[in-house]
């Protein structure tokens, strides 16, 4: 099972026991650091996440993980917030952190505002998710609102060094 396959089946068995506990998963990554294999699990809740949340969702999910194998090498399980630069993917993401400064990059370059140079990346204040689609307000120079469609999102951060 390749990586993909592996962490959508692993969302499909942990999503629901850490929503019991209040709690939203935000992000799973499977990668290499050194020669071990790490399985990061990233949980948020609106008040924050605290040190017990991340070890009671580990005690809840490490048992479910192992049952069903899916990493077939011995692997580290690390649960915790997504930090400062949480990534947004979905439209209750883009509203609830409405105001906040963002980092958008979109999969096809595109020039939203006219400026006449087509890019992938835009930074600003997130405006929040409006008629189907992300708007952000732009805090360089030139200024302007975009907005991308969801299906154009590579990759959205809250970017609190902007």
């Amino acid at each position: 099972m390749d990586s993909k396959a592996v962490i959508d089946k692993a969302r499909q068995l942990i999503e629901p026991v850490i929503a019991e506990r209040g709690l939203e998963l935000v992000d799973l990554e499977l990668g290499l650091e050194g020669r071990s294999r790490v399985f990061r699990v990233f949980i948020d809740k609106e008040e924050g996440v605290t040190l017990d949340d991340c070890v009671e969702v580990s005690r809840d999910i490490d048992p479910i993980l192992d049952v069903e194998d899916l990493i077939p090498s011995a692997y580290r399980l690390e649960v915790s917030s997504p930090g400062l630069d949480r990534p947004l993917r979905t439209p209750s993401d883009f509203q609830r952190f409405q105001g906040e400064r963002v980092k958008v990059k979109t999969k096809e370059k595109c020039d939203p505002d006219q400026r006449g140079h087509a890019r992938k990346t835009f930074f600003g204040r997130l405006n929040g998710f409006i008629d189907g689609e992300i708007v952000i307000e732009q805090l360089d120079k030139k200024g302007g609102v975009v907005r991308f469609s969801l299906e154009n999102l590579d990759q959205a951060r809250l970017d609190p060094e902007f």
